[in-house]
């Protein structure tokens, strides 16, 4: 009977390999193959004004780019882009959430009117939002003139100390909605019985949400920011429409965009997109590990 159930597992792992591979080969040929030429290119002297002189280097366009302190500062961009506007749309996006999932006329209009933002593409968010931060003309400088927040109209794009906080203000009034959405999923999904149990118990809404929403809805929260973290850390659009390939706001990509079509830089520019991949691979798999973690065993069982 043992060697029964052992035969039949084996069969359904065999099955279940079957109907992966189709979708193992499309990813290969659709992620893998390009992965591994840029590999392959960050390993050589490559230029796109003359790809047939091409010769194999080795690692010396990683030795450079580890020694290149513009690279450090598009590392440092990415990462407090993800880092704050990622905690600021996980924030905001459960509140959201929370006030949607309330009982209250009007929910569905609030809920369709929620996604416009995220429904806009980057590029046409970006180039609207461009024109409102604009000095001479934005109508953000006249709203914080005619309250008196600012004394004169300021370049926030232009201006190096504050580019980058408007960068995070606008992919977080874009990005808001999809945490809100993906959270007001989740929240959907929780049993009434819960809340009803927990208000008897004379647990007050604060105790409720610590210790009954935010852990029941922790998994899908998880994926969610996951999901926008990969975003984050990959960000291009809306840095280049905002502020082109200024330093103070310069991602990992639009760094390796400028290696690679403005200097045509073949070698070093993959190389840069190496290394954007890498640091993308690293973070995802703390994130992982650290959802495990919180959904992990109680101690004790």
């Amino acid at each position: 009977m043992v060697e029964q159930v052992g035969t039949i597992a084996q069969q359904r792992r065999r099955s279940a390999w079957l109907f992966l591979l189709p979708v193992l080969l499309t990813i290969a040929a659709v992620a893998g193959w390009p992965l591994a030429r840029t590999i392959w290119f960050s390993l050589t002297d490559a230029r796109l004004d003359d790809m047939a002189a091409t010769s194999f280097i080795g690692l010396e366009n990683y030795l450079f780019l580890a020694r290149d302190p513009e690279w450090w500062v598009a590392v440092r961009n990415t990462l407090v882009f993800a880092g704050v506007s990622v905690t600021l749309e996980t924030l905001l996006g459960i509140i959201i959430a929370l006030v949607l999932n309330a009982r209250m006329r009007g929910r569905g209009v609030l809920r369709a009117a929620m996604l416009i933002p995220w429904a806009i593409p980057t590029v046409v968010s970006a180039q609207m939002w461009g024109w409102m931060l604009h000095d001479q003309y934005g109508v953000i400088n006249e709203m914080l003139l005619s309250i008196g927040l600012i004394a004169e109209p300021r370049a926030w794009t232009a201006n190096y100390s504050t580019a980058l906080a408007a960068v995070i203000a606008v992919d977080v009034w874009k990005t808001t909605p999809f945490m809100a959405l993906l959270t007001l999923a989740a929240l959907q999904l929780l049993p009434n019985e819960l809340y009803e149990a927990a208000e008897i118990d004379g647990l007050g809404p604060v105790g409720q949400f610590f210790r009954i929403t935010l852990p029941l809805i922790w998994p899908a929260l998880m994926v969610a920011i996951i999901f926008r973290t990969l975003d984050a850390l990959r960000v291009f659009d809306l840095m280049y429409v905002l502020t082109g390939n200024s330093r103070a706001t310069a991602s990992m990509s639009v760094y390796a965009r400028q290696q690679l079509v403005d200097f045509q830089d073949v070698g070093y520019g993959s190389a840069a997109a190496t290394g954007l991949f890498l640091v993308i691979a690293v973070v995802t798999a703390l994130f992982i590990t650290f959802g495990r973690v919180r959904l992990g065993a109680e101690p004790g069982r």
